[in-house]
């Protein structure tokens, strides 16, 4: 197997490991507070709300971290949100360790590292493009898809055995661990990419309302980027319940934490095993198609996950849904990345994060209030279901996705 290119370059290498140990750290406490939130009530609106309160910065602040992604080093930008994720898991862990959190202050504490969040994901997407040549950016995105979802598998499992045997102060605190090696590697880069205003220059911060208009016309008016944003808002809007996993893990299929702990790695084993064949491949061809498979088989994977009862049926279902969603995310990111200059590059992202960030909490809401209703089971296949149907839609309204084949002239610019 060879080694792939974009890890040849050494400060790829440090940024990929961060990222690895970073998505580990996020995702161990993001599983351990569901599990907590499960142990305070069984309502499945009370764990539904964590994602209300994670999109709401996302809605109203995604266009202004775009643009002081666009404005700030880049760098410098995630050295502030990294080490602000650093301090909310060292506070879930002291204040688990001093007598338990209540449920607000697991919301409270939800929120600021949501705001923390808004602003990291535009700055850590427009940072890759300046770490790797501009013919290994498809490279550098898979292997980042690659890392996220193998710290995606390793937080969610370890988090169990550690709920299991040490309690949920102990997973809280080795989560903090995890994201402060982030903080580490981003010290260990150097200066990257540009170190002042890139965006509407002359203006303060260059984060004026005519430098957010840019990044919205550039956005809705490119229908490759467009039709991308939409299929994966509505896709994800539609499938997501992960935070329903405590109660399909523990009402549903009957099982503890350390298997709670492999159904929430599930899907990143799933992912991590396409991003590792993807990242081993050639040129790929007929992406568009291929997106649009993709995103079916995502639905097709919801729709078991839902009706399962036997917990085998519910991890394959839920690793169809991983490997299915890493394979949507690289054509995407890969898509937006190549067909946006640089210096949009964060205002476009800011824009997409309304929809690819805020598709995912609506879709945690939506199966918090319809698994109150309707049960959780029947939640989260109807949402299967809708999943397939938004497919046909996306394919009907933009042909140009369809089209799409990967070799089409670019807008990427020099670094």
């Amino acid at each position: 197997m060879r080694i792939p290119p974009a890890l040849r370059h050494r400060r790829f290498l440090i940024y990929w490991i961060g990222i690895v140990f970073a998505w580990a750290g996020t995702q161990m406490q993001l599983w351990s507070l569901l599990w907590h939130i499960r142990t305070l009530t069984d309502q499945p609106i009370a764990l539904g709300t964590v994602g209300l309160i994670r999109v709401l910065p996302t809605i109203l602040l995604s266009l202004l971290a775009g643009a002081a992604a666009d404005t700030f080093n880049r760098r410098s930008v995630m050295f502030v949100t990294q080490s602000v994720m650093v301090l909310v898991s060292l506070s879930f862990g002291l204040l688990t360790v001093g007598g338990g959190l209540a449920l607000w202050q697991i919301y409270a504490l939800v929120g600021v590292q949501a705001l923390a969040v808004t602003f990291d994901l535009p700055a850590r997407q427009s940072l890759v493009p300046h770490l790797v040549p501009a013919r290994e950016l498809p490279n550098a995105l898979s292997l980042q898809t690659m890392g996220f979802q193998v710290g995606g598998l390793a937080g969610p499992a370890l988090s169990g055995v550690l709920i299991d045997r040490w309690g949920l102060q102990t997973a809280y605190l080795v989560s903090a661990s995890c994201v402060a090696v982030m903080v580490l590697s981003l010290a260990a880069l150097g200066a990257v990419g540009p170190g002042k205003e890139t965006a509407a220059r002359g203006r303060p911060w260059g984060m004026g309302l005519e430098a957010i208009r840019d990044g919205l016309r550039f956005t809705f008016r490119h229908p490759l980027i467009l039709s991308s944003m939409f299929l994966d808002f509505l896709a994800t809007l539609f499938t997501r319940a992960d935070t329903l996993m405590p109660i399909i893990a523990r009402d549903i299929l009957g099982v503890g934490p350390v298997a709670y702990g492999w159904l929430s790695s599930a899907q990143a084993i799933g992912a991590a095993l396409a991003g590792l064949l993807l990242s081993q491949a050639g040129e790929i061809r007929y992406q568009g198609r291929l997106l649009l498979v993709s995103v079916v088989m995502i639905g097709v994977g919801a729709v078991g996950f839902g009706l399962s009862r036997w917990f085998p049926l519910t991890m394959a279902a839920l690793i169809v849904i991983g490997a299915s969603d890493a394979v949507s995310s690289i054509i995407r990111n890969t898509l937006r990345q190549l067909q946006t200059p640089d210096r949009m590059r964060g205002r476009m992202v800011g824009v997409n994060q309304m929809f690819f960030m805020g598709g995912p909490q609506l879709g945690e809401l939506k199966s918090g209030l319809l698994g109150q209703w309707l049960g959780v089971p029947l939640a989260v296949a109807a949402g299967g279901v809708a999943c397939l149907l938004s497919v046909g839609w996306v394919a009907r309204r933009w042909p140009q996705l369809a089209a799409y084949n990967g070799d089409e002239p670019v807008l990427i610019v020099g670094d």
